[in-house]
Protein backbone atom coordinates (compact mmCIF):
# COMPACT_ATOMS: atom_id res chain seq x y z
CA UNK A 1 0.00 0.00 0.00
CA UNK A 2 1.50 3.23 -0.65
CA UNK A 3 1.45 5.91 1.21
CA UNK A 4 -0.29 9.30 1.02
CA UNK A 5 1.31 12.55 -0.47
CA UNK A 6 1.92 14.78 2.66
CA UNK A 7 4.44 16.57 1.37
CA UNK A 8 6.18 17.80 -1.59
CA UNK A 9 8.92 16.67 -2.73
CA UNK A 10 9.61 13.70 -1.51
CA UNK A 11 13.17 12.80 0.52
CA UNK A 12 16.02 11.18 -2.17
CA UNK A 13 18.85 9.30 0.39
CA UNK A 14 21.46 6.56 -0.37
CA UNK A 15 20.17 3.27 0.03
CA UNK A 16 21.54 1.28 3.20
CA UNK A 17 21.58 -2.24 4.00
CA UNK A 18 18.81 -1.60 5.92
CA UNK A 19 16.53 -0.90 2.83
CA UNK A 20 17.26 -3.76 1.24
CA UNK A 21 14.32 -6.50 2.43
CA UNK A 22 11.72 -3.17 1.62
CA UNK A 23 13.68 -2.60 -1.94
CA UNK A 24 13.17 -6.26 -2.47
CA UNK A 25 9.53 -6.30 -1.26
CA UNK A 26 9.14 -3.25 -4.05
CA UNK A 27 10.86 -5.08 -6.39
CA UNK A 28 8.75 -7.99 -6.08
CA UNK A 29 5.54 -6.27 -6.27
CA UNK A 30 6.46 -4.50 -9.50
CA UNK A 31 8.20 -6.72 -11.66
CA UNK A 32 7.10 -10.42 -12.99
CA UNK A 33 11.41 -11.40 -12.90
CA UNK A 34 12.78 -9.37 -9.77
CA UNK A 35 16.25 -8.93 -8.89
CA UNK A 36 16.86 -10.68 -5.49
CA UNK A 37 18.17 -9.17 -2.20
CA UNK A 38 21.85 -10.54 -3.37
CA UNK A 39 21.80 -8.56 -6.41
CA UNK A 40 20.86 -5.19 -3.95
CA UNK A 41 23.61 -5.93 -1.56
CA UNK A 42 26.09 -6.55 -4.62
CA UNK A 43 24.81 -3.31 -6.17
CA UNK A 44 26.00 -1.68 -2.11
CA UNK A 45 29.30 -3.71 -2.19
CA UNK A 46 30.43 -2.42 -5.79
CA UNK A 47 29.70 0.59 -4.72
CA UNK A 48 26.72 1.48 -7.83
CA UNK A 49 24.77 5.10 -6.67
CA UNK A 50 22.04 3.25 -5.08
CA UNK A 51 19.12 5.47 -3.58
CA UNK A 52 15.96 5.47 -2.27
CA UNK A 53 12.92 7.67 -2.51
CA UNK A 54 10.45 8.14 0.46
CA UNK A 55 6.98 9.61 0.85
CA UNK A 56 6.14 10.93 4.27
CA UNK A 57 9.11 8.39 5.45
CA UNK A 58 7.39 5.36 3.56
CA UNK A 59 10.14 4.00 1.01
CA UNK A 60 8.25 4.12 -2.30
CA UNK A 61 11.06 3.73 -4.46
CA UNK A 62 14.22 3.03 -5.36
CA UNK A 63 17.45 3.88 -8.01
CA UNK A 64 20.41 1.97 -9.21
CA UNK A 65 23.12 3.50 -11.58
CA UNK A 66 26.77 2.82 -12.31
CA UNK A 67 29.62 5.39 -13.26
CA UNK A 68 32.60 4.78 -14.77
CA UNK A 69 34.51 7.34 -16.37
CA UNK A 70 31.91 9.42 -18.07
CA UNK A 71 29.50 6.70 -19.12
CA UNK A 72 26.53 5.94 -16.60
CA UNK A 73 24.24 2.55 -17.15
CA UNK A 74 20.34 3.58 -15.00
CA UNK A 75 20.65 -0.10 -13.92
CA UNK A 76 16.72 -0.03 -12.35
CA UNK A 77 14.79 2.55 -11.33
CA UNK A 78 11.12 1.77 -9.43
CA UNK A 79 8.03 3.11 -8.11
CA UNK A 80 5.93 1.11 -5.76
CA UNK A 81 3.17 -0.04 -7.92
CA UNK A 82 0.55 2.12 -5.97
CA UNK A 83 2.36 5.25 -6.03
CA UNK A 84 3.04 5.34 -9.28
CA UNK A 85 1.33 7.34 -11.94
CA UNK A 86 2.13 10.69 -9.31
CA UNK A 87 5.16 11.68 -10.93
CA UNK A 88 7.51 9.86 -8.51
CA UNK A 89 9.42 8.44 -10.96
CA UNK A 90 10.26 11.69 -12.95
CA UNK A 91 10.98 13.01 -10.04
CA UNK A 92 13.36 10.30 -8.74
CA UNK A 93 14.34 10.31 -12.85
CA UNK A 94 15.53 13.37 -12.68
CA UNK A 95 17.40 13.51 -9.51
CA UNK A 96 19.52 10.47 -10.86
CA UNK A 97 20.58 12.53 -13.94
CA UNK A 98 21.70 15.75 -12.31
CA UNK A 99 23.48 13.81 -9.74
CA UNK A 100 25.19 11.55 -12.44
CA UNK A 101 26.06 14.68 -14.47
CA UNK A 102 27.49 16.39 -11.07
CA UNK A 103 29.61 13.11 -10.84
CA UNK A 104 30.76 13.24 -14.17
CA UNK A 105 28.78 11.91 -16.01
CA UNK A 106 28.45 12.96 -19.91
CA UNK A 107 26.15 9.89 -20.89
CA UNK A 108 23.54 7.76 -19.47
CA UNK A 109 22.43 4.60 -20.69
CA UNK A 110 19.10 2.03 -19.85
CA UNK A 111 17.26 -0.69 -21.09
CA UNK A 112 13.64 -0.89 -20.69
CA UNK A 113 11.20 -3.60 -21.75
CA UNK A 114 9.10 -1.58 -24.76
CA UNK A 115 6.20 -3.85 -23.17
CA UNK A 116 6.60 -1.53 -20.26
CA UNK A 117 4.20 1.26 -22.19
CA UNK A 118 4.80 3.82 -18.89
CA UNK A 119 8.63 3.66 -18.42
CA UNK A 120 9.21 3.99 -22.18
CA UNK A 121 6.74 7.09 -22.04
CA UNK A 122 8.77 8.38 -18.75
CA UNK A 123 12.39 7.79 -20.62
CA UNK A 124 11.36 9.73 -23.66
CA UNK A 125 9.84 12.88 -22.08
CA UNK A 126 13.11 12.97 -20.05
CA UNK A 127 15.00 13.28 -23.71
CA UNK A 128 16.12 9.53 -23.99
CA UNK A 129 16.69 8.35 -27.46
CA UNK A 130 16.55 4.46 -28.63
CA UNK A 131 19.95 3.93 -29.97
CA UNK A 132 19.15 -0.41 -30.21
CA UNK A 133 17.83 -3.56 -29.43
CA UNK A 134 19.09 -6.28 -27.09
CA UNK A 135 17.32 -9.58 -28.51
CA UNK A 136 16.12 -11.72 -25.63
CA UNK A 137 17.49 -9.27 -22.69
CA UNK A 138 14.70 -10.13 -20.60
CA UNK A 139 12.87 -13.39 -18.82
CA UNK A 140 9.65 -13.17 -20.00
CA UNK A 141 6.25 -15.24 -19.99
CA UNK A 142 7.07 -17.22 -22.28
CA UNK A 143 10.51 -16.98 -23.23
CA UNK A 144 12.39 -13.89 -23.51
CA UNK A 145 11.23 -10.08 -24.63
CA UNK A 146 13.71 -7.86 -26.12
CA UNK A 147 15.55 -4.88 -24.87
CA UNK A 148 15.00 -1.30 -26.17
CA UNK A 149 18.94 0.40 -25.37
CA UNK A 150 18.36 4.48 -24.90
CA UNK A 151 20.91 6.90 -24.15
CA UNK A 152 20.78 10.47 -23.32
CA UNK A 153 23.40 12.82 -22.86
CA UNK A 154 23.99 14.70 -19.63
CA UNK A 155 24.77 18.58 -19.15
CA UNK A 156 27.93 19.10 -16.54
Amino acid sequence: MSAAVESWPPRVRLMTEADVDRVSALEHAAYPFPWSRGIFRDCLRVPYDCRVLEESGTLVGYSVTSLALDEAHLLNLCIEPGAQGRGLGGFLLDYVLRETAAAGGRIIYLEVRPSNAAAVSLYERAGFIRIGVRRNYYRAQPGREDALVLARTLKG
